[in-house]
């Protein structure tokens, strides 16, 4: 699924759809991993996802942090900012797989710096600059995904 987007605004929209397409009622734990160069607009996509959830405070790159909890209703959602992970040893430290479980949504951002230490994606998102705007591309990684995403397009 191949997606331009204007604006931030319309980057936040299409978190926002993701979130109202996710399924979830699957037997395990959302995976999203989310490729981009800087200022490609992964976070601000999250923070679409994460408004219409509900989440109401201020949604910002776990850069420093490396992860962020939001508890949304009966969802969870973990957001992962690998960019200055040290080495995938470090993502073992976070506790992401006792977090595996129905529920739980998983936003990885940069997860190319720790690839065999992550949970597999259901969803990757490559978002990249074209001119003032971005384009998206989604693919589903799973059968998760692929209904996730086919959900997406028809709603």
């Amino acid at each position: 699924m191949e997606r331009v987007l204007a604006d931030a605004a319309a980057t936040e929209q299409l978190g926002a759809a993701l979130a109202r397409s996710a399924p979830w009622s699957a037997p395990q734990a959302l995976v999203v991993h989310l490729h981009g160069e800087l200022g490609a607009g992964k976070t601000t996509l999250v923070r679409g996802l994460l408004r219409e959830l509900g989440v109401t405070g201020a949604v910002r790159s776990p850069s420093f942090t490396l992860l962020e909890t939001y508890a949304c209703g009966a969802h969870t959602v973990l957001h992962v900012d690998l960019y200055r992970l040290a080495g995938s040893g470090d993502v073992a430290s976070l506790g992401l797989r006792d977090e595996m479980r129905p529920g739980v949504l998983l936003l990885v951002e940069w997860p190319e710096r720790a690839a065999n230490s992550l949970p597999a994606a259901d969803v990757q998102l490559q978002l990249s600059m074209q001119g003032a705007g971005r384009r998206a591309i989604l693919t589903g990684a799973s059968a998760i995904g692929r209904a996730w995403l086919a959900a997406n397009e028809s709603s």
